[in-house]
């Protein structure tokens, strides 16, 4: 029940702010971005904007409100507080603003509001991705007959996930730490996670309390996206694609597979396969397909505020456009000719109205700006990378665009913020950027990124330098600014491990889809001049390219719906013991895990699975070498010294096979004699003993 409050709460607040700060957003669906007169329901934007605007706040309010009950106040259970105290707050801050916005209403300040419902092929399209996306994201991670069951191919990306949600949900993780690197700084993007772990810790099942945001991250994308195409076009068709081409990769992957299979193994294998394609660096991993959404849960809830804001800010690149264009003739007009003068002369007329009008670096919704700064600067520790991107988008857009100084709000309000959470957070510099060229490509130079991309989207490609060449005015612009992250990723390393650029890959196919949409949909309209007498042809055609976009991204989404489960009892003996017996500030060390029963007991591990910390930018090599000598240890004082000095408060032996598995030489015998166990389950392979080093044995 108190997790459900806490969202309701969330979600009002939400709607209160959008609905009293942003009384025009009724509107915001009446016209394309290029002023033609459209009916898309402003819903598509308003319901995303409620949650986003009400829980990002929300979660950041009522962590750092915990923060302050713990770290200053010393209160040894802040979250509970810190919830009781956010949501009376949250509450009435919602109710005043309600208040506000009915004495408007009554005044007459608001104009009464038309509302536009979805159509119907809307209400269906979106009823069947919410089945669609609520069946992914539970077949992936769901209780089942008290069991958790996760899947496999997000098994590995749930280990530092469950790790940062079980230190909120059961050890009060203030100061934060991360969960595979204890008792250092916290260099991973938690909040998404410490939302999750309140909802537990406020009564939520696990699943629905990871399950539930996901969903809504997952749906809302889509619905801005759709919005983003119909508004760009005025088409619902080419939202519709847009959508579609954003769930099922563009790749040739599956017909590289398939000329592999021998004829007599083609169907077996296409109804059992179970790994993914790979044909490029770690596309086995899944990196670029639905898999990605599943098991980085926040990526997607983060772009739905990345889409936020490039709805709000396109109207002023449309704006500087009208304004170009409507000059054009008046200034051809009054400076004919082709002569050196005459281009001078116009050269400077265009200058002044790009530059030096009343409106090209006015404000025109400082409010808003305000407002979107906050939700983008919220985002530096939910996906810090969905924030950069964005950022780098909304400089090439000011770039060209009328009231930049509404940008320079928004971004000058992100920059602080973000700043702001990296000094509480982080010990140093938050990021380590630097030049790397070429990305996961084989050949890093230009040819070479250009062959690696043609084998990770193949014709989509295609479609994009086909209107990069053939399109016009501001949505050719748009080719450019919608792959800026794709060349952040081929050119920037912001941490130590390059493969994470995926996600900046992943942004710009995204939002760069929709260009093969704009085609295809002309293809399919009647209207349209290729083939004009020949429109079947034209529908045959512009079907099968949909079905070259998207069939391998909807093969993989079939070997997701495949792979099988690890299944983890919630109430094991050893979770139970790490829930019940340690908090967030104890240490533990422990061989390697990635996601066992320990990992989901809430454990703080000295050196978890090391691929997680290393590609955060955490000293791995060292931790694993100190982990090294502390099992080896010859003797109890040279164990207790090691002990002390790395703040280890708990050491746990698995079994000699677990030991040798994870690269770790133990004297257990050594151990045992210079710590007290306090706790011992399992026989053989399966033997855990857990020694406590605040109980020495007396020598």
């Amino acid at each position: 029940m108190g997790s459900i409050l806490y969202l309701a709460i969330g979600i009002i607040f939400g709607y209160a702010v959008c609905e009293t700060l942003f009384p025009d957003l009724h509107k915001i669906g009446e016209k394309t971005f290029d002023g033609r007169e459209l009916s898309l329901s402003s819903y598509f934007l308003r319901i995303p904007a409620w949650v986003l605007a009400g829980l990002i706040p929300l979660t950041w309010v009522t962590y750092l409100t915990a923060y302050v009950l713990k770290v200053v106040g010393g209160n040894e259970d802040p979250l509970l507080l810190a919830d009781i105290l956010v949501m009376v707050l949250f509450g009435a801050l919602a109710a005043g603003l309600l208040v506000v916005r009915y004495r408007k209403t009554k005044t007459a300040q608001i104009p009464k509001e038309k509302a536009v419902w979805f159509t119907l092929a809307e209400w269906i399209f979106f009823a069947v991705l919410l089945v669609f996306f609520t069946q992914l994201i539970f077949d992936t991670f769901r209780v089942k007959d008290g069991n958790l069951n996760i899947g496999f191919s997000v098994w590995s990306d749930f280990a530092p996930h469950m790790g940062m949600i079980r230190s909120f949900s059961y050890g009060n993780n203030f100061p934060t730490a991360y969960s595979h690197f204890a008792g250092a700084d916290i260099r991973y993007h938690f909040m998404f996670q410490f939302l999750v772990g309140n909802l537990e810790r406020l009564g939520m099942r696990v699943d629905l309390a990871f399950n539930l945001p996901s969903i809504f991250g997952l749906v809302a994308t889509c619905m801005l996206l759709y919005a983003l195409g119909v508004r760009l076009t005025g088409k619902r068709s080419v939202g519709y694609l847009t959508t579609v081409f954003f769930i099922f990769r563009s790749s040739p992957s599956f017909f590289r597979f398939l000329a592999k299979l021998p004829k007599e193994e083609l169907w077996n294998t296409l109804k059992t396969q179970q790994s993914f394609i790979e044909f490029t660096q770690n596309e086995g991993w899944g990196l670029w397909n639905l898999n990605v959404y599943c098991n980085q849960r926040h990526l997607a809830f983060a772009m739905a505020v990345m889409l936020l804001a490039i709805h709000f800010f396109l109207p002023y690149v449309y704006e500087m456009a009208e304004k170009l264009n409507a000059g054009r003739a008046e200034i051809a007009e009054a400076l004919p000719g082709k002569n050196a003068e005459s281009f001078g002369k116009r050269a400077l007329a265009y200058c002044k109205t790009f530059f030096f009008t009343k409106t090209a670096f006015g404000v025109k919704h400082p409010v808003r700006s305000l407002f979107l700064g906050i939700l983008l600067g919220g985002l530096a520790f939910f996906n810090g990378s969905v924030l950069t991107a964005c950022c780098a988008m909304l400089f090439f857009m000011a770039a060209v665009s009328d009231h930049r100084l509404d940008y320079l709000i928004t971004a000058g309000t992100a920059l602080v913020l973000s700043l702001c959470e990296s000094k509480l957070f982080i010990v140093g510099s938050a990021v380590s950027p630097k030049y790397q060229f070429g990305f996961l490509a084989d050949n890093k130079t230009f040819f070479g990124a250009i062959d690696y991309m043609w084998q990770l989207w193949g014709i989509l490609l295609l479609f994009i330098g086909a209107y990069l060449l053939l399109g016009k005015g501001v949505k050719r612009y748009l080719v450019f600014v919608f792959a800026v992250p794709l060349l952040m990723a081929f050119t920037v390393s912001l941490t130590p491990d390059i493969t994470v650029n995926h996600k900046f890959v992943m942004m710009a196919e995204m939002l760069l889809s929709v260009f093969p949409a704009i085609i295809i949909a002309g293809l399919w309209d009647k209207s349209c001049e290729v083939l004009k007498n020949q429109w079947i042809m034209r529908r045959i055609t512009a079907g099968l390219l949909i079905v070259f976009l998207t069939i391998t991204g909807f093969f993989e989404y079939l070997i997701v719906q495949r792979q099988y489960q690890a299944v983890h009892d919630p109430e094991h003996p050893l979770t139970v013991w790490i829930r019940e017996n340690t908090d967030s500030q104890d240490v533990i060390l422990s061989p390697p895990y990635a996601l066992n029963e320990i990992v989901l007991g809430g454990a703080m591990l000295y050196y978890g699975h090391a691929y997680y910390a290393m590609s955060a930018g955490y000293d791995t090599q060292t931790r694993e070498k100190n982990a090294a000598l502390m099992y080896a240890a010859t003797g109890p004082s040279v164990l207790d010294s090691l002990v002390q000095e790395n703040g280890i408060t708990y050491i746990i032996v698995g079994s000699d096979r677990e030991n040798e598995r994870n690269y770790f030489y133990v004297r257990e015998y050594v151990i045992a004699a210079t710590y007290e166990a306090v706790f011992s389950y399992g026989e053989g392979d399966n033997r855990f003993t857990i020694y406590d080093t605040s109980k020495k044995i007396q020598r």
